[in-house]
């Protein structure tokens, strides 16, 4: 019923460290999203985590409304990191795909 636990152990190992080796390269990749008509981007790699904020100083006023710049770098972020798990999903739904594991096994997915 459950085949040769040997080779259940092996592929399970194989794909631990497939998951390990995607999860590395997931943070080497990044996205990139903006807010504010431009005014503010985002980098996020592929472990949602914040590379880096830019702000346009030309299309902002310095001594303007600090609440709506906050409000536009969060969305900024927000989008990116929205991206990122779009990435990060697709890449384990192939990777999941490629060891012959149905849909949703793998977590992220």
């Amino acid at each position: 019923m459950f085949g040769n636990p040997i080779e259940m152990m092996r592929k399970a190992r194989e794909l631990q460290e497939t998951m390990q080796r995607v999860q590395e390269e997931l943070g080497k990749q990044t996205v990139t999203a903006d807010a504010g008509g431009g005014m503010v981007s985002a980098v996020v790699n592929g472990r949602l985590e914040v590379v880096k904020v830019r702000i346009d100083r030309s299309k902002i006023d310095p001594a303007g409304d600090t609440e709506m710049l906050e409000d536009v770098i969060t969305a900024a972020i927000a989008a990116a990191q929205a991206k990122a798990a779009a990435m990060t999903q697709e890449r384990m739904r192939r990777m999941a795909a490629d060891a012959g594991l149905p849909p949703g096994m793998l977590p992220g997915m």
